[in-house]
């Protein structure tokens, strides 16, 4: 079975080689592989791709949506998620330091790279 970070790194391959343009912006991003679990277990998970993004470019990522989720589902990836890393990070109620501080650290170093 391939691994949610192998995923990702498909995922990323595939925009980095096929689409160069969106690569540009993707390249600033946390693209990361989800698959929640309900009731603590999972009979039937349905994984797909969370995209952190910086404010700045936020926009611009959702406009391309369409063909990130055809991507994602060439993976066998149910959707695509965008966040604004940004307000997540200064989001006063995030659980986000506390419950993921890798993913945390990730998204501070992420958001404070110069576009």
């Amino acid at each position: 079975m391939i691994t949610e970070e192998k995923l990702a790194d498909n995922f990323n391959t595939i925009i980095e080689e096929m689409h160069p343009r969106v690569w540009e912006l993707l390249r600033h991003c946390y693209v990361k592989v989800i698959t929640p679990c309900l009731m603590r277990s999972c009979i039937a998970p349905v994984s797909y791709i969370g995209i952190y993004c910086p404010q700045e470019i936020f926009a611009s990522i959702v406009t391309e949506k369409n063909l990130l989720r055809e991507v994602a589902k060439y993976l066998g990836l149910a959707e695509v998620v965008c966040l604004n890393a940004t307000k997540l990070l200064r989001d006063p109620l995030s659980r986000v330091k506390k419950d993921y501080p890798h993913l945390w650290l990730e998204l501070i170093w992420m958001t404070t790279q110069e576009q």
